[in-house]
């Protein structure tokens, strides 16, 4: 039996899900079984009811096993669920430390056949109040971890070097992720080397994805708690940037055409710009303030298939919801999962990792 694969990040949203979807993929034309599970669950479906006694099985393992068609004996269920409610029951009850499970955990993976794959919390301080923080886990499973990072600058790597320090030779390699363009020939020609000198193998260096990094108009509609006012059968659409529609429509138009996939924030009394912003590459447009949107402008958007959306909030904390929303939401759409093995399967190169788990 190969060693447990954990696949963790310093930081949420760091790009796990898309690695284990692309690691996953090379694996199977290798002919390697697997299982995959997440030890802490982190988001569940909201509208599912899970019954005592039912597998707690996170969202992000059961999308993964749809989008891989893995069998319900390959999906791992989930010891514990990170939420206020069974923290605070833990902290009241003083059980800091390893949930029940983990022992069940481990002798479930000794009898098990092909490789385990798991995924770690977000953060490296995240789920010790469990006893499933990623360093903690690894240690008792005796795991071969792999570290999913977002890479901005060269500051990126200390919390690398913290998790290197604590990981120690269980630490199997870093996969760099989110590099922006005009870093990409520099991270991989001179910073690639250096992080190897240090005692950081480099799996791979994944380029910033607008489409990895974008949201769904429905996401962006929860989280406002907003009114769709038309073109709701088009929820679906992936918004990738923020535009704020504040200026005169010549101005507007000229900004608008530099951008694409836009979510436009905009004053419900602006309809000069609310034209405007159908007109360019708008996935759906977004009104502040009091009054209604005219009926030509929702006839437009219904006839281009553009969702409108009327908040309550105003136009600034309405653009800080936005912002926040891009780049920071779960990969749980099937075009993004296909272009996430797509750009592993061209980014990152697993074969000291599989010399590693001894598959060959």
């Amino acid at each position: 039996m190969p060693s447990p694969l954990l696949i963790g990040s310093c930081e949420p949203f760091s790009g796990k899900s898309a690695v284990v979807l692309g690691l996953a993929q090379q694996l199977r034309r290798k002919g390697v079984a697997f299982s995959f599970g997440k030890p802490l669950a982190t988001c569940l479906d909201s509208e599912e009811i899970h019954q005592p006694g039912d597998p707690l099985l996170d969202a992000d393992v059961r999308f993964i096993g749809a989008t891989l068609g893995l069998e319900a004996s390959q999906l791992i269920p989930s010891l514990a669920v990170l939420e206020s409610g069974s923290a605070e029951q833990r902290l009241l009850n003083g059980d800091v430390g390893l949930v029940g499970g983990v022992q069940t955990l481990q002798a479930s993976l000794e009898e098990g056949t092909g490789l385990v794959i798991l995924e770690g919390a977000g953060r490296l301080s995240e789920g010790w109040l469990f006893g499933l923080g990623l360093v903690p886990l690894a240690r008792v499973l005796e795991a071969v971890v792999v570290l999913v990072h977002p890479w901005q600058d060269s500051r990126d790597v200390e919390p690398l070097l913290e998790a290197h320090s604590q990981l120690g030779p269980l630490l199997a390699g870093v996969v760099i992720n989110g590099v922006p363009p005009e870093a990409l020939a520099r991270m991989k020609q001179d910073l690639t080397p250096a992080l190897e000198r240090i005692g950081l193998p480099v799996l791979g260096v994944m380029p910033r994805s607008p489409l990895l990094r974008s949201v769904t108009v429905e996401e962006l509609s929860r989280r406002l708690q907003a009114r769709v006012l038309c073109s709701r059968e088009r929820l679906d659409l992936l918004v990738e940037t923020l535009s704020i529609g504040a200026m005169n429509v010549n101005s507007a138009m000229e900004f608008f055409r530099r951008r694409r996939n836009m979510a436009v924030v905009t004053g419900a009394d602006r309809t000069d710009i609310q034209l405007a912003a159908l007109e360019a590459s708008t996935q759906c447009l977004i009104l502040t303030g009091v009054g209604e949107p005219l009926p030509q402008l929702l006839n437009r958007a219904e006839e281009l298939e553009v969702p409108v959306l009327k908040v309550d909030h105003d136009t600034l904390t309405t653009v800080e919801v936005v912002e926040a929303s891009i780049g920071h939401v779960r990969l749980h759409e099937a075009v993004k999962a296909t272009y996430a093995m797509r750009l592993v399967e061209e980014n990152c190169h697993f074969e000291r990792l599989f010399e590693r788990l001894q598959l060959g």
